[in-house]
């Protein structure tokens, strides 16, 4: 009888893990091919859409810019783990310089509006593509782990050119390394600045299921593992929330109180953990997105807010 149950559940297990791989790997791995649309968001998709996503996973082509900077810039090439992409935007009289990081399935062009922002406070701005987006080498992405390394690199690039006064920002995977960075490398930015850092990968793996109306269990779970077997590291201790218990700089959170990837209760512990000056900024009408039409004037005056107490002019 043992026997015979083991042979009717491990087909089973054996089909949820491939179908588990096979979703981490068009998870994380881009499609080079310009004929793939990306899969709608989850509460735009019909349930045969649903279904086919559940099974077959994501279509996810590699992001490209959509514009360039209406200012002039320069396009850069910084040396990491592969060739980064990065433009360069100057401000004249600059307090210093705002490093950009973009999240996932991004690129840099949509930090362009952000970055005019922070040019009008009167700093530089360097908006960075990960591996695997816009202009920068690689097809895939590990979800913030090794984008760490970038962060940092980036950061050395800026500091040998003889700039004293850095900060940098990150939006979703982007925070998330931004804080991983810091963790690694034991460094100090002039500050951060994070819009809506998950708290660990495996709850925004999570996240994701219950968005789609489906159990996350056990999915999630084998989601998770395999995204980070895949890149060869052990995706469970991705958790920014821990990373920040390393952050000394003054940090600025910014969420939006709707986010249906990122829950309050992990923001807080985050928040919670960072050492130093820290404000944490909140909007109850905004979700996943911050910088949105609505919302842009109240991003505008928490960010300058934060900015002008590190930079008085």
């Amino acid at each position: 009888m043992k026997r015979k149950i083991t042979w009717l559940i491990l087909p089973g297990l054996i089909v949820i893990n491939a179908i588990a791989y096979l979703h981490a790997y068009r998870f994380t791995h881009f499609s080079l091919s310009d004929d793939d649309a990306r899969t709608k968001d989850p509460k735009e998709l019909s349930t045969m859409g649903k279904l086919k996503v559940l099974f077959a996973g994501i279509d996810n082509p590699k992001p490209q810019h959509i514009q360039i900077p209406e200012r002039p810039f320069k396009t850069l090439h910084i040396k990491s783990d592969v060739t980064l992409e990065a433009w360069y935007i100057p401000a004249e009289s600059a307090r210093g310089t705002i490093v950009l990081f973009h999240g996932y399935a991004g690129e840099k062009s949509a930090l362009l509006s952000r970055a005019e922002e922070f040019y009008k406070l009167g700093y530089h701005t360097l908006l960075v593509d990960f591996m695997g987006s816009g202009g920068s080498e690689g097809n895939s992405t590990s979800i913030g782990f090794t984008e760490s390394r970038e962060v940092k690199d980036a950061f050395d690039y800026v500091e040998a050119q003889g700039e004293k006064n850095i900060h940098l920002f990150g939006t979703s995977m982007g925070a998330a390394a931004v804080l991983k960075a810091i963790h690694d490398d034991q460094f100090e930015p002039s500050s951060i600045i994070l819009e809506c850092p998950f708290g660990s990968l495996q709850k925004t793996v999570s996240a994701r299921f219950n968005m789609m109306g489906v159990p996350s269990f056990p999915m999630s779970y084998l989601l998770t593992f395999w995204g980070g077997a895949q890149h060869g590291y052990w995706a469970f201790a991705h958790n920014p929330q821990e990373y920040a218990l390393d952050v000394k700089c003054p940090t600025l959170i910014l969420f939006g109180e709707k986010d249906n990837r990122v829950s309050m209760e992990e923001t807080e512990t985050l928040f919670n953990n960072l050492g130093g000056q820290k404000t944490l900024a909140t909007y109850p009408d905004e979700g996943h997105a911050l910088f949105t039409e609505t919302n842009q004037s109240n991003w505008i005056r928490d960010v300058s807010k934060f900015l002008e107490s590190i930079d008085p002019q």
